[in-house]
């Protein structure tokens, strides 16, 4: 079994964010090149990705260069899609190296049995979102939404957004998603006896709980204002640690 650490980070927001934290998230790349054994990125990467056929975004390219170049050392990068990225493809997949996991996914990491998920429309409550999800993910959308420029496609997911209005506000946190996704964390844990850990993101708030002995539920928090991650070694119980961004 590797000794170095897996990985996990959630909800950066690339794209909403200021330069200087896409410049620590490319830095945060390159340490775990050295240091990590996997890094899983557990949604919402970019505040907006959708492929259109061969367009992508261009002010994208230097995290993708980056997460390609990770890859490419050895390292396995793997990536659930969230509420703000949830179309990636095969670009991510064929030229950043990326393998997509589908939410919900049950998998070894760091030496654990995790169930991973975004967290968005899962849990009670968020009735409203888990219609749009299914409208939104459905193939129809897709189709349909693709059918537009590039450009105006950009711009209606910018106006949408909200990413922008959190920046410097960590207090600012629904308190009813967190309880709700904790609730539903705490119930796959009792349904699951074969899974040690939930993973998941979305609410932008970092938790590490030990729901039983050595059962875990974790939230991996964010890049807009904790900029946290998570450590997993094997034999350890999940650590999460700070990403300096100056």
């Amino acid at each position: 079994m590797n000794a170095k650490p897996a990985y996990v980070v959630s909800d950066i927001h690339l794209g909403a964010v200021p330069e200087v934290t896409e410049r620590a998230f490319r830095r945060f790349l390159r340490h775990i090149a050295d240091h990590g054994s996997e890094l899983l990125i557990n949604g919402d990467l970019f505040d907006f990705w959708f492929e259109y056929g061969s367009v992508i975004e261009g002010k994208h390219f230097r995290v993708l260069a980056a997460l390609a170049e990770l890859r490419e050392a050895g390292v396995p990068v793997r990536f659930v899609g969230g509420n703000h990225d949830a179309w990636g493809g095969a670009f991510l997949r064929d030229h950043a190296g990326l393998e997509l996991l589908d939410e919900g996914t049950e998998r070894l990491i760091g030496g654990r049995t995790a169930l991973v998920v975004h967290g968005d429309g899962v849990g009670a409550g968020d009735l409203g979102y888990r219609v749009l999800k299914r409208v939104i993910r459905n193939p129809v959308s897709i189709t349909l939404f693709r059918a537009l420029h590039p450009g105006l496609g950009v711009r209606l997911a910018s106006r949408v957004s909200k990413t922008g209005t959190k920046h410097g506000t960590p207090g600012q946190v629904n308190h009813g998603r967190a309880k709700e996704l904790r609730e539903w964390a705490v119930g796959e844990l009792e349904r699951r006896p074969g899974v040690n850990l939930v993973l998941a993101g979305h609410i932008h708030q970092p938790v590490v709980e030990e729901v039983f002995p050595d059962r875990f539920y974790v939230n991996t928090g964010d890049w807009i204002n904790h900029f946290t991650y998570l450590t997993l070694t094997p034999g350890e119980a999940p650590v999460l640690s700070r990403w300096n961004r100056e």
